[in-house]
């Protein structure tokens, strides 16, 4: 299976930072996605009939007495480590975590902790498939994640150089073409956008392949 061009646009999309989450570890400071949204995404980008997951294995590694809260009630304490292998097609990905619980009733501290290390070992094989799924938070500087503000703008100029390939595509005419590509209002738009010097090489090579297309009509 190869991913098509809008599935390729999705996966090497930067991560929208509204949808990162922060929480306090050990001392220090961690962001993450939440299982929800990972799976969101995987039904947005794959879609809903077109990824699977499968849980190969679960194993609980710790089961003991202990004291809850601060009244330290007597309860259990949890821990299971898990694999998951996520298929798209035929690329398979695998990902391992592990999950805890606590709880007074032994059953719902089990319960919590199988949960958590399937949802953790999920987003480890979903993270490889790139930023949307988390990718993008294991880079110290956080460099694809970005603000809404700043993806929305990434979504308009890619709709904008979609409808652009699409009037170039539209001509017949190679000095009508060529004018429209020269014109102060084009350039304006192109600036407007503000698209990189390398999506206007992309979009020039486009009407040059047209214009190509155009001298070789009878």
């Amino acid at each position: 299976m190869s991913f098509n061009d809008d599935q390729k646009a999705n996966l090497s999309a930067p991560l929208n930072r509204a949808n990162v989450k922060e929480r306090k570890q050990g001392g220090r400071q961690f962001s993450y996605i939440e299982g929800w949204q990972v799976i969101a995404e995987a039904n947005r980008i794959f879609g809903y009939d077109g990824w699977q997951r499968e849980t190969i294995f679960a194993t609980v590694v710790a089961d003991y007495e202990r004291e809850i809260g601060e009244n330290k009630l007597p309860g259990f304490g949890v821990t299971y480590v898990c694999k998951v292998r996520v298929t798209v097609g035929e690329v398979v990905r695998e990902g391992c975590g592990s999950g805890h619980g606590i709880d007074r009733d032994r059953g719902l501290a089990h319960e919590s902790a199988i949960k958590e290390a399937e949802t953790d070992a999920m987003k480890r094989a979903l993270m490889t498939f790139g930023n949307p799924f988390g990718l993008a938070l294991y880079d110290k500087e956080q460099s694809n994640v970005v603000d809404p503000a700043e993806l929305e703008a990434s979504a308009k100029r890619k709709s904008f150089l979609e409808f652009y390939k699409a009037s170039i595509d539209e001509y017949t005419d190679k000095t009508t073409l060529l004018t429209f590509w020269n014109s102060d209002a084009q350039k304006t738009a192109r600036r407007n956008y503000d698209l990189s010097p390398a999506e206007v090489e992309m979009l020039k090579a486009h009407v040059m392949a047209r214009v190509a297309r155009i001298e070789g009509c009878p």
